[in-house]
Order: C-alpha cells, then structure tokens, then sequence
C-alpha cells in the first residue's frame, strides 16, 4: 500500500493597516489594501497520505486550531488535484502561533497545509506555492477569517498590499488580481497577547459599520504610504501611519485593546525605552506587537519588556521579520 510524505511552512502576518473592498461576487477579487509584516513564526504542516478511503484525520502537536480549517483546505485542492483522494490523509500540525489573535495563522495554516499535500503528491515546489496562495485565500474568503494576509505573504518581509485580491488564478496560476511587494531588514520585534482571545474577524470585515469606519481610514493611510518606492526609508513613516490608523479606525477602543496598549507603554516608560520601541496593534486580535523605531538597534531591551510584560500576564514570542520570498 503506498504511503506518501510531505512538509509545508508558512510564517504568520500581522496587519498594520487596511482597508477592505469585497463589492465583487468574485472571490477572487476581494481582499483589502495595507501594510504588514511577514514573521518567521508560523505553522509546519507535515502530511502522511496512506492510499485507500478518502478521509483526513488532524493533529495538533503543540496548541490548538480548526480541524474545519485543514479539511476545507483537502477538499479545495482536490478540485484542482483530485488524486488527493485516493488517500486517508494524516496532518501533523506545529504552532509556533496562536491561533485568533491577529497573527494570520489561518491563512499560513492553509498555505502550509495545501502545500505539504502537494508535495506529498510530487506536485514541483513553484507550482505548489502558487497553488497553496490561492487555495489559502479561497477558504479565508469563504470563511470569512481574512482578506489580505495571503496577498501579504507572498512578497514577504515587511509589505504593502497594492491591489486587492488573491495573488494567484488561472489555469498556470502565474497571474491574479491581487499584488504586494515587500522589503527585507533584520527587524527583531515582540508579540503579547493574553490568553483569551479576540473577537473573530468576521464580526469586524462582516459588519457594515466597522467596514465604512476601517475602509475609510485605511484608504486615507494607503493613499499615503501606498505611493512612491517601497523600502526601508519608509518605515518611520509606516510606523506613524499604523498607529493613526489604529486611533482614527476606532479599533483601538474596541476590546480592550487600549488597556493593552497602556501596558506596553507603561513597561517602556518605567524603563525609559519609549524612544527606542512602539507597541502596535496586531489587526485584529488583541494583542501588539512592540517594535524597535530606529531599524538599525532592533535588539536593544527588547528582553527586558519581554520581561515586564510576562510578570502582568501576557503571552510572549520574539521572532523576526521574515527574508523576501
């Protein structure tokens, strides 16, 4: 009986700004503008695929998620591949993330997901990727838990989404309506969350009152960052957006997340960091990330508030900002 093996991995994304446009019937064509960062945590997905009766079954070998997720990711790619089920599929599943607190996890949980059973199959690694995006933003469309982060994580780095929609369509997948670009640096940068998690995403880009309030500020940020080279002289600028974009979106009123804010200021000040770091608002978890604000120390006493912020309570990962893919 043959058995067939394969890994997928995809970091997780964090979105600064955005502004959301889903007008179109057409899943393919929606998505949102903004800015973000691509992180080098994520998701493995390692896949076993034993041939005989269809099925799936998932493990979570560290945390938990959707197992409704990783079977709607089976059952899109088997459109495209319907080989896929001529095997029981096992997916072994590692986060280095939390699930629901605005660190993109559904959509890297799919790509990776789509792109370990491809690999397993023989699918090439190009085509593989390029598929995986695509599948990812179907499901984060249909299940309404994203709008951008897959768009986001195909530039890599930190990026700016130009054009909405997925990045990958058609029969040689070489093309979509949705762009981003990206720029690499060696950004050192903090997340915190609590343990509860946040409200789930579709109760904000679902409601037509959040959308109008966060489409018409993150159109405002995007009109300006959104323009001219995209590099690393722009990142003070980006910072200052995302912050305005936070106040101005109402978001950081919403679920407490100015309570998270004050904390990690609070942290800052009492250790006379304010002017080396920036908490910001992961969208759309509760939870920040704090970053350095002169690219060139992105080290410096991030231990520290590392620190401070566990002994109040909070969840800590120090990561990276992902290489350009």
């Amino acid at each position: 009986m043959a058995v067939k093996f394969g890994r997928g991995q995809c970091g997780g994304h964090v979105t600064l700004i955005f502004a959301i446009n889903d007008l179109s019937e057409e899943p393919l064509e929606q998505g949102s503008l903004g800015a973000g960062l691509c992180l080098e945590d994520g998701i493995e997905v390692i896949s076993r695929g034993e041939e005989g009766n269809f099925g799936l079954n998932v493990k979570f070998l560290n945390g938990s998620g959707s197992k409704t997720l990783y079977q709607d990711v089976l059952e899109v790619l088997s459109e495209d591949i319907p080989e896929i089920k001529n095997y029981f599929w096992e997916l072994n599943i590692r986060l280095s993330l939390p699930i629901s607190q605005g660190f993109g996890m559904s959509a890297s949980g799919a790509i990776a997901a789509a792109s370990s059973l491809q690999r397993a199959l023989g699918v090439s690694h190009e085509e593989s990727k390029r598929r995986s995006y695509l599948v990812a933003h179907l499901i984060e469309r249909k299940r309404s838990t994203g709008l951008g982060d897959t768009t986001g994580l195909v530039s890599g780095g930190v990026e700016r989404r130009i054009k909405e929609g997925s990045p990958f369509s058609g029969i040689l997948l070489d093309k979509g309506p949705g762009e981003s670009e990206g720029w690499a640096h060696n950004i050192q940068l903090l997340l915190a969350w609590k343990s509860e998690s946040g409200r789930h995403t579709s109760e904000y880009i679902d409601n037509r009152e959040w959308k109008e309030k966060i489409t018409k500020s993150g159109i405002e940020k995007m009109n300006l960052i959104g323009k001219g080279v995209w590099d690393s002289s722009r990142w003070e600028e980006l910072l200052l957006a995302s912050e305005e974009f936070a106040s101005e979106s109402g978001l950081i009123l919403d679920s407490d997340r100015s309570v998270i804010l004050e904390d990690a200021n609070r942290i800052l000040r009492n250790n006379n960091l304010q002017t080396k770091f920036i908490p910001l608002l992961c969208m759309l978890g509760r939870s920040i990330v704090v970053l350095p604000r002169d690219i060139k120390y992105p080290e410096f006493g991030i231990d520290r508030i590392s620190e401070e912020l566990k002994k109040i309570g909070y969840n800590i990962v120090i990561t990276q900002v992902s290489d350009l893919l």
